[in-house]
């Protein structure tokens, strides 16, 4: 077993599930056990400057050994998972030579490439699925893994010359925390990469701008039986209020540059409800049109059902990275040089979701994202091919090697 999968399926034995009503940082506590084991390893391997601060963060520094001067280059891996699937009692499968049959997952639930037709490109290959009950949490415990075999590499082959080498493990970047106590200075990296993407290859720079509108609805309960006239029923308002939303502008719908709309969580009942909505675009004056779409359709029914009877928190979350990359096109031309040296086809396209590197970008710190291999994140049909996650390590490794030889 390579050195990335064994550290890998280790990692992923931390249940480090991101909690989204959590009022703590970060909002898990595992997240923090995990940090303090990567800390530990990282010890073990010669680092001497790691530190795990009292909000989960974990940085650490490989010293330059070289007189050059060269870039300080960073890599940033999340700890936490999503909320969406549990992340506890993971059971990894490792299927070697998979040869494009279905796998059973468990007695009821089937990964077929009929329904993942993606499976059929790693013929041949080992492939590491959930027993679906869980997700694997590859995102982004494979990133993590990743990162920490191409420094245990380094140091392993002193001869391999390289700049100073900075290392970030983050919260709760599921939440859209991440980057929230993120020192950027402390940090001290000229630029960096999240470990975070996809699929092989993918090399993305580019991002939804994000919004979160919480809009709560407030009716008025009476007897059904004496209701004419009195009742105010906050469900059925809710449902004329997602009516309004344009029925092709969600997830299920839109891909590339598409934006959408997304009812994320409902909850509720006839006194009162809560419905969550995701405002994705990538344009930022159609992000804006969004924004406004969403407060006009809360004008629109308060207008018919009362002033207060709908209230709305809409929020930013981040915003496309893209715009600050002007003048460090390096960056990017780098890591998809690494790729091409390494016969890797770079897949450039953007990022519908964010990362913690869209945030860090517009707080000095340009982080483009490099993939980790996995697919299906978030969902009991996750799987990695060990070869992908061999090769991101491969193309850290590239990065490093491509500045320090400028």
């Amino acid at each position: 077993m390579s050195k990335v999968v064994e550290k890998f399926l280790k990692y992923v034995q931390y249940d480090t599930t991101a909690e989204e009503n959590s009022h703590s940082f970060p909002s898990s506590l595992n997240q923090m056990v995990l940090a303090h084991h990567l800390a530990k390893e990282l010890k073990e391997m010669g680092i001497r400057e790691v530190e795990v601060d009292e909000n989960g963060y974990l940085m650490a520094s490989l010293p330059s050994n070289t007189a050059k001067s060269i870039p300080s280059i960073g890599f940033i891996a999340h700890l936490d998972t999503s909320p969406d699937m549990p992340g506890g009692g993971v059971k990894p499968k490792v299927i070697q030579s998979y040869e494009e049959e279905e796998i059973m997952l468990n007695e009821n639930i089937l990964l077929s490439p009929k329904d993942f037709p993606e499976l059929k490109e790693y013929v041949g290959q080992t492939l590491i699925t959930t027993d679906g009950t869980t997700l694997l949490g590859a995102d982004d415990k494979a990133g993590i893994a990743e990162i920490m075999t191409a420094v245990e590499y380094l140091l392993e082959n002193p001869e391999i010359k390289h700049g100073t080498i900075k290392i970030a493990f983050t919260p709760d970047e599921e939440i859209g925390r991440g980057a929230d106590k993120f020192d950027v200075q402390k940090f001290g990296a000229d630029f960096a990469y999240t470990v975070d993407g996809g699929k092989l290859g993918e090399l993305e720079y580019e991002n939804f701008n994000a919004a979160r509108a919480k809009i709560s609805i407030q009716g008025q309960n009476i007897h059904p039986g004496y209701a004419k006239n009195k009742m105010k029923n906050a469900l059925l308002i809710a449902l004329e209020l997602a009516n309004l939303f344009p029925a092709q502008e969600i997830p299920a719908t839109t891909e590339g540059y598409e934006g959408f709309y997304h009812l994320h969580n409902f909850t509720g009942n006839v006194e009162s409800c809560t419905l969550d909505y995701l405002i994705r675009d990538f344009d930022s004056t159609s992000f804006q049109q969004r924004k406004e779409f969403v407060t006009g359709c809360i004008e629109k029914l308060n207008a018919k059902y009362g002033k207060g009877t709908l209230t709305l928190e809409l929020n930013d979350s981040y915003y496309n990275m893209k715009e600050k990359f002007r003048g460090s096109e390096h960056i990017i031309d780098t890591a998809s040089q690494a790729m091409q040296e390494l016969g890797i086809r770079p897949l450039i396209q953007p990022i519908r979701g964010g990362t913690d590197g869209a945030r860090l970008s517009f707080m000095g710190l340009p982080t483009p994202n490099l993939f980790t291999g996995g697919h299906n994140f978030h969902g009991r049909y996750e799987f990695i091919p060990a070869e992908s996650m061999e090769k991101a390590v491969q193309v850290i490794l590239k990065i490093i090697s491509l500045y320090a030889g400028k």
